[in-house]
């Protein structure tokens, strides 16, 4: 069952070769031997008598699509009766009160959560280091990153310890972890997928995305997901239509080739090129004249969201209180000081900075005005092709604990924030390796709501073997 889709797991069920007892029973088990990946945080304690519930729902008839198929939350996803701790010290012993719409989907479509997956720590960071529960390790080879911030869920896929996962992606922290353990990850349109439950990180960006093995699984899970929520005012009712693609053009962006990527990732892109061509498709040079100033933007917006949505953790309402205090001030700057890590306070600090008086015209608003010309130059871009190719990353997978400035880290997401700035849908799929053996991904990006189009392409691409 290690490497098997959900297709074939469903097929099994079907043919009452397996029950969904016996699958959830291998996948805990994968979950214990691989512990040394570390890449969940909880097991759901009730998964066992939730599959036997899932097997009489069967044996009674009930055909749900995803129906005892269990499935691995990034635990900054909102599960009711499983604990939610975005992997900070301030929430590790949070207990929702309700469970995300998108997770509450797949529940209606059958699926069982098998437990909450680590990532870094709030969704900032790209390497699944920054959690208070220890780094998630690369199933391709342990030395290595699986990337982030939901370095957890594509860990727990790649390494076989779930059929699919859930992760969130602010400015590529499905894609990039996808890539790095060899899976598929797409990031919705902003809007497809609601973002109820999710807990904020930079609510402007922030979308849920299906991690998986293959692009077939990817599209029905966003299927199962997306839709209009009244809880969400952003989400938007949507279909995902299958698109032909011969004849399509895909566009080579020409900032993306002026960046320094390693000799691998640029051979990989190369090939993606020549068996796009291959399928009936023409290569067109598009411009993103304004993708200089994409990562400034980025983390002047993503950081001014992040500090106003985490003023909400004080230590009064919920979360870790502190108990080395005299008055509330002092309550606040334990509670938080004791609760957040490194990488979270850098990025308040930051964000408050920009929203403080006298500098949020300066940093904020003008970021704002960048973001919108970002989006408009995709626009642009697409009336001369249908979709977009790009590497995920400059380099594939790095070593763990290897160390770095944060700017360095941040430049490092140039080809995946682009699209959150955009709003546009975006997958990697696997495609290539480095001359380590590690995955390396390909990145396709399209108009709104053309998640189809990506899906028929990358469907297209995974048959011609590259992956």
């Amino acid at each position: 069952m290690k490497n098997m889709s959900i297709t074939e797991l469903r097929t099994l069920l079907k043919d009452k070769k397996v029950s969904a007892k016996e699958i959830t029973e291998y996948y805990v088990n994968q979950i214990k031997v691989a512990s040394d990946v570390n890449a969940f945080i909880t097991v759901n304690e009730k998964i066992l008598t939730e599959a036997e519930m899932a097997d009489k729902r069967i044996s009674e008839g009930e055909n749900l699509p995803l129906l005892g198929i269990p499935v691995a939350v990034k635990d900054n996803i909102c599960t009711f009766g499983i604990r939610t701790t975005c992997a900070s010290r301030i929430l590790e012993n949070y207990n929702p009160v309700y469970t995300a719409t998108a997770v509450e989907n797949l529940i209606k479509a059958g699926a069982i959560i098998i437990g909450k997956t680590n990532l870094d720590e709030f969704g900032m960071g790209s390497s699944c280091e920054n959690s208070i529960f220890g780094a998630t390790k690369n199933p391709h080879n342990l030395l290595y990153s699986p990337g982030g911030s939901s370095g957890g869920s594509a860990a727990a896929v790649g390494a076989g310890l779930a059929p699919f996962a859930l992760g969130s992606d602010t400015g590529g922290s499905v894609r990039q972890p996808s890539a790095n353990c060899g899976i598929v990850g797409m990031k919705p349109t902003y809007g497809a997928v609601s973002r109820y439950g999710l807990v904020a990180f930079a609510s402007s960006l922030d979308q849920i995305g299906p991690m998986t093995k293959t692009v077939a699984d990817n599209a029905l899970v966003l299927s199962l997901m997306q839709g209009r929520d009244a809880m969400d005012m952003t989400s938007i009712g949507t279909k995902t239509d299958r698109k032909k693609i011969t004849g399509l053009r895909f566009g080579i962006v020409k900032e993306f080739t002026e960046i320094e990527v390693s000799p691998e990732v640029k051979a990989s892109l190369k090939k993606a090129e020549e068996a796009l061509c291959a399928l009936g498709m023409s290569p067109v040079e598009i411009s993103l004249p304004h993708l200089k100033y994409a990562l400034e933007a980025y983390y002047i917006i993503s950081s001014a969201e992040a500090s106003s949505n985490l003023a909400r953790f004080d230590g009064v309402r919920y979360g870790r209180r502190s108990e080395n205090y005299g008055n509330i001030t002092e309550l606040y700057k334990a509670s938080r000081g004791e609760g957040f890590g490194t990488e979270v306070k850098r990025r308040i600090m930051l964000g408050t900075f920009v929203l403080s008086s006298g500098y949020s015209d300066k940093y904020y608003k003008n970021a704002l005005r960048i973001k919108k010309l970002i989006e408009k130059d995709f626009e642009f871009a697409f009336e001369e092709c249908d979709f977009i190719i790009s590497p995920v990353t400059p380099f594939g997978p790095k070593l763990l604990g290897a160390k770095s400035d944060p700017v360095s880290t941040y430049r490092e997401d140039i080809f995946t924030v682009p699209a959150n700035l955009a709003g546009i849908p975006a997958m990697s799929i696997p495609w290539g390796k480095t001359e380590k053996a590690m995955p390396l991904g390909l990145q396709l990006m399209g108009r709104k709501f053309e998640e189809g189009l990506l899906y028929s392409v990358g469907e297209a691409l995974e048959k011609g073997g590259e992956f």
